[in-house]
């Protein structure tokens, strides 16, 4: 097993040029599905992440109660209603029906409410048959879904209480246990596992990678549904899922120090989501 801290020159690498010559479409077209009556903000953090990072498009599924609220916010956001207040499988039906054939990647689960299992896992299932690369968060991390994973262009980005309900077991309290576990569940499911803490470990079971951010200010909610849109607009451009993981953790991750550089322990995730183009000029190429 291979384990390496993520630094800036690993990073570059991983990350593509952008031709100069490309059109719209080209470089990214990403699928949001979540939100509920109560957490209306995590997909619009989630989808404006995802544009931050350099996505061309970006489509944002909402409860059609959520749809307003979530127009109203940006005008940059695509507004796909779902059909129903939670995530139903008539719903999905005409989710999957409204898409576009050129999607990349989705990320599933921020604020979702879900009204049965099985209509989780008919999106799930649907998306990948289309191949479609997924980032998994939040109410999308349940052990059903994990069959439909292995092997896949899929990443899973629990926080410690997620992890326990998706796996079955708690992350222990030392780094060098968490890596193993994380290295051992990422293995048996064939999927990369982003594991969110002080450390964020990303696995595929195969090379490991550690990211320290040492920002306690990053603790306020909604920085994961930044994060997630990290991972899906990487995605969007790659089709390999740790990369992906690596690069939007490591870029999340460089975003938080600089908003806490400037406004200590005050910051919100919409003061993350403007520091991401300043973080990530750096890694900017045009071919």
């Amino acid at each position: 097993m291979v384990t390496k801290n993520l630094t800036l020159s690993l990073v570059k690498k991983f990350i593509s040029p952008r031709k100069a010559s490309s059109r719209k479409g080209d470089n990214g077209v990403v699928l949001v599905v979540g939100g509920s009556y109560i957490y209306h903000g995590a997909p619009i953090l989630s989808s404006i992440a995802a544009l931050r990072c350099g996505t061309d498009l970006v489509y944002t599924c909402v409860p059609k109660i959520n749809v307003s609220s979530t127009r109203s916010v940006s005008p940059n956001l695509i507004v796909i209603p779902l059909v129903d207040q939670k995530l139903t499988r008539g719903a999905v039906n005409k989710l999957i029906g409204a898409l576009p054939r050129n999607l990349d990647s989705a990320t599933i689960g921020m604020g979702l409410a879900i009204q049965e299992k099985n209509s989780l896992l008919l999106l799930v299932e649907s998306l990948l048959n289309r191949d479609v690369r997924l980032s998994l968060d939040a109410s999308a991390l349940v052990p059903e879904v994990l069959p439909l994973l292995k092997n896949k262009n899929v990443v899973v980005t629990p926080h410690a209480g997620e992890f326990k309900r998706l796996f079955g077991i708690s992350p222990p309290n030392t780094k060098k246990e968490r890596i193993k576990l994380v290295e051992k569940n990422a293995k048996d499911y064939g999927i990369t596992v982003l594991l969110k803490g002080a450390t964020d470990i990303i696995s595929d079971g195969k090379t490991t990678y550690l990211n320290e951010k040492k920002t306690p200010a990053m603790t306020v909610g909604g920085t994961g549904d930044v994060l997630s849109g990290l991972v899906a607009g990487m995605l969007s451009k790659s089709r390999n899922p740790l990369e992906s993981a690596a690069i939007a953790t490591f870029i999340n991750g460089l975003a938080g120090k600089a908003t806490q550089k400037k406004l200590g322990l005050h910051m919100t995730s919409m003061d993350l989501l403007d520091e991401l183009p300043y973080v990530m000029k750096p890694f900017d190429k045009i071919v």
